[in-house]
């Protein structure tokens, strides 16, 4: 069992196996001692943080100091911006629904609403991830389903963010007609929707893919582009029972918008 620095500071390290490198843990608990916190400290403050002495603590931080990840001005200690590069090989190994996935399960645990992520794949959007809490569609939905592009929030999401040639190319292709009696149909009306979505950053549907399920969806970037979107389903008599309904869902796509940038600054760092 691991113990905690008596101060609130980093874990212990667990105890040693026969491949365990104490030196390793020691050097990686005083990199972990920094936070928002603690963004600056003494060798005295770094010391009591790691359950090191005084001599180990300062042994380790002028080694990283030497290797690059912490700055010193003799008297206080800090990280460097080289120490993101601890994380970008991990980063890099991952795949998109890999870094949205524990986004979306904190989002999804923060609302008590399933939050999926999908891309454009031809008329169509395809989802990569998905984090369910109840089934409120009468058709399941997991990773590979595919619904029309125009009647999902995600879709117009993507397609707002499309280059002016490829969403020409998409509206020649696509057969857009109402789903439901509350869906638009044509072709004007889903572009001045696109428009909408395009200016204000994310997208509501309300009950245009199937009676009773509206969404809320934001895009995730990387870097200039947008590659895919993330969404929460909400049902409709439930979003429509809140004493402020537009209230309500502006505070869902806050959310929505927020997990988005998260995702799209992982994928960014991995680049």
């Amino acid at each position: 069992m691991t113990t905690t620095a008596a101060d609130g500071g980093t874990p212990a390290a667990p105890q040693a196996g026969d491949q365990y490198v104490q030196s390793l843990a020691r050097g990686l608990a005083v990199i972990r001692a920094f936070d928002t916190d603690h963004p600056l400290m003494t060798l005295t403050e770094v010391a009591a943080r790691t359950d090191l002495t005084r001599a180990t603590a300062r042994r380790f931080l002028h080694t990283l100091v030497e290797l690059g990840y912490v700055r010193t001005d003799g008297k206080t200690f800090a990280l460097t911006a080289k120490v993101l590069q601890l994380g970008y090989a991990y980063l890099s190994g991952l795949s998109l629904p890999q870094l949205a996935q524990p986004y979306l399960e904190e989002l999804s645990l923060k609302l008590g609403e399933s939050t999926s992520a999908a891309v454009l794949d031809g008329t169509d959007i395809a989802y990569i991830a998905r984090v369910t809490t109840r089934r409120i569609m009468t058709i399941g939905i997991t990773v590979g389903t595919r619904f029309p592009a125009y009647a999902t929030s995600m879709g117009r999401v993507l397609l707002a963010h499309l280059p002016p040639a490829d969403l020409k190319a998409y509206l020649a292709a696509a057969d857009i007609k109402p789903l439901t009696p509350r869906a638009l149909g044509t072709v004007p009306e889903l572009l001045a929707v696109l428009e909408t979505v395009r200016a204000q950053g994310w997208c509501v549907l309300d009950q245009e893919l199937e009676l009773g399920l509206m969404s809320v969806a934001a895009p995730v970037y990387d870097g200039p582009k947008v590659v895919a979107a993330v969404n929460v389903s909400l049902q409709a008599q439930s979003v429509d029972a809140k004493p402020d309904r537009d209230a309500y869902l502006a505070s869902v796509a806050h959310e929505i918008v927020a997990t988005a940038k998260l995702i799209s600054a992982d994928l960014s760092a991995r680049s």
